[in-house]
C-alpha cells in the first residue's frame, strides 16, 4: 500500500501522538509498505522546536524508509487557550500546501490524526477532490477535553453546540474512524459515525524494548536511591489535563515517610506551577524527559508508577504511558472512576483510587511501600496484562489488514466510477 500519514506530531517525539504515530510508519515501512508523513518540527512536550529542526520553513527528511515533510507552524512559549487555538490553526494553514502535493501522488489512504481536528476540513476536502480513501484516527476527543475541563469559553452553549456539531460532521463524513478503547469508539458511534466505518484501534508496547529487568540498577544508583527506598515513579507529559496535582498533594502526604521518594521526568505547560507547588518537598525530585536508550531502565526504576486522570477528562483519552508502565512489571497505581476504561484496566491489572482523591492514592502507595511481594506481584499481573492486550505487533497486524480492507474498497470505487 501506498500510505499518507497527517498529523502534528510525529517522530522524535518521545511521548504521546507522536510516539505511536512515529512507532506506527515505521512498522508500516518494514513491512513493504510506501509510507510518508505530512507533520509539524518536533516541539512536545516542552513547546520548543530543538536545534536542527525549523518552526519557519519547510523541510524534508528520511527517518528510515518513511519519507517526512515538516511544515511551519506558530510554537507558543506560555500557553492560553487562545494561544493553543493560534498554533492549532497555524498548522493546519501551514500544512495545507504540503499535503495537497502528498495526495496528488494518490496514496492509497490518508490517515489523520487527531487531535488536532482542526487540519479535518482541509484533509477530507483534498481527499474527496481526489479520490483518495480517508481515514480518521482519534487519540483524544479534544472538543469535549476542551468544554468538560472548564478551559475559557465552556460555558458559552452556543459555541459548544457548533462546535460538537461541526466535530460529529467531520468524523461522519471520513471513510473509516478510528479510536483507542471500546467506550471511545462508542462515542465515535454516539456523534454520529456509523457503526460499520468504526475501528478499534489501541496503542500498543513493544514488549521487546520495554521489560522486567533484573539486578542493579544504573539510574536508581544515579538518583541516589538504594535498596530501601521506594520510588513512586510519574514520567510523561506534564500538562492540565494530566491532573498532576493530586500526586503532589500525595507526596505531601507521605512527607513523613523518608523511605517513600517521588520523581516526575518529563515536560509540559504545566510544569513550572507544578515545581512550584512541590517547593520545599524533600521527597520530590524533578527530571528532563528522557531518550529512548533510557527507557527501560528508567521505567525499571520505579517500584510503582503513578498515574494520574481527571474525572472530567474519563473515556474522552486513554493515558498513552500506561503500556510501558505494564510492560515494565512494576507496579501500577492510577486515579480513574469505576467502569472508565481505565478503571477497568487499573482494576484487573494495578490498582485504582478514586479521581482527585489525595488521601487515598497516599494511602495505597504507602501500603504497597510496606510490602514488596504486594508490589511484585502487581507487577507481574501488569506484565501479563500487557502481553495479552498491548502487543505491538499484533495490535499494528490487525490494523495492516483494516488499511488493506480500506485500500481495496478504494480500488472497487475506482474501477466501478463511470
Amino acid at each position: 500500500m501506498r500510505l499518507l500519514l497527517y498529523g502534528l506530531n510525529f517522530w522524535p517525539e518521545l511521548t504521546g501522538i507522536g510516539k505511536y504515530s512515529g512507532e506506527m510508519a515505521l512498522w508500516l515501512a518494514e513491512r513493504g509498505h510506501a509510507v510518508s508523513v505530512v507533520t509539524a518540527p518536533p516541539y512536545y512536550p516542552d513547546w520548543q522546536v530543538p536545534a536542527g529542526y525549523s518552526a519557519l520553513r519547510y523541510q524534508h527528511e528520511k527517518v528510515g524508509a518513511v519519507t517526512v515533510t515538516r511544515c511551519p507552524l506558530w510554537v507558543p512559549r506560555r500557553l492560553s487557550t487562545w494561544r493553543r487555538l493560534v498554533h492549532l490553526a497555524s498548522f493546519a494553514l501551514g500544512s495545507l500546501p504540503a499535503l495537497w502535493r502528498a495526495l496528488r501522488a494518490r496514496p492509497d489512504v490518508l490517515m489523520v490524526v487527531v487531535p488536532t481536528l482542526f487540519v479535518a476540513p482541509g484533509a477530507l476536502l483534498l481527499a474527496r477532490l481526489l479520490g483518495v480513501q480517508a481515514w480518521i484516527h482519534v487519540q483524544d476527543f479534544e472538543v469535549d477535553v476542551m468544554f468538560n475541563m472548564g478551559r475559557e469559553g465552556g460555558s458559552e452553549a452556543a459555541g459548544q453546540r457548533f462546535a460538537l456539531a461541526l466535530e460529529s460532521r467531520l468524523l461522519a463524513a471520513f471513510d473509516r474512524a478510528s479510536s483507542i478503547t471500546p467506550p471511545m469508539v462508542r462515542r465515535l458511534v454516539a456523534k454520529g459515525v456509523a457503526p460499520e466505518r468504526c475501528v478499534e484501534f489501541p496503542n500498543w508496547v513493544d514488549l521487546s524494548a520495554v521489560f522486567p529487568l533484573t539486578g542493579p540498577n544504573p539510574f536508581r544508583a544515579a538518583l541516589g536511591l538504594t535498596d530501601d527506598d521506594v520510588l513512586v515513579l510519574y514520567s510523561g507529559n506534564m500538562g492540565e489535563k494530566q491532573g498532576l496535582d493530586v500526586v503532589i498533594e500525595a507526596a505531601r502526604l507521605l512527607a513523613g515517610q523518608k523511605r517513600v521518594r517521588f520523581v516526575l521526568a518529563g515536560g509540559g505547560g504545566a510544569r513550572d506551577r507544578l515545581e512550584a507547588s512541590a517547593a520545599g518537598l524533600s521527597n520530590v525530585a524533578w527530571l528532563p524527559l528522557q531518550p529512548l536508550d533510557k527507557l527501560n531502565q528508567m521505567l525499571n526504576a520505579a517500584d510503582i508508577h503513578v498515574l494520574p486522570q481527571r474525572a472530567d477528562a474519563a473515556d474522552l483519552m486513554m493515558p498513552s504511558k500506561l503500556t510501558g508502565m505494564l510492560a515494565s512489571g512494576r507496579a501500577t497505581v492510577g486515579t480513574a472512576a469505576p467502569g472508565t476504561q481505565l478503571g477497568q484496566v487499573l482494576d484487573e491489572a494495578g490498582r485504582r483510587v478514586a479521581p482527585g482523591d489525595a488521601a487515598a492514592l497516599a494511602a495505597t502507595l504507602h501500603e504497597l511501600a510496606l510490602s514488596a511481594p504486594l508490589r511484585q506481584a502487581l507487577g507481574r499481573t501488569g506484565r501479563a496484562y500487557a502481553e495479552r492486550h498491548l502487543a505491538r505487533d499484533a495490535i499494528l497486524a490487525r490494523f495492516e489488514q483494516e488499511l488493506q480492507a480500506l485500500a481495496a474498497d478504494g480500488v472497487t470505487e475506482l474501477r466501478s466510477s463511470p
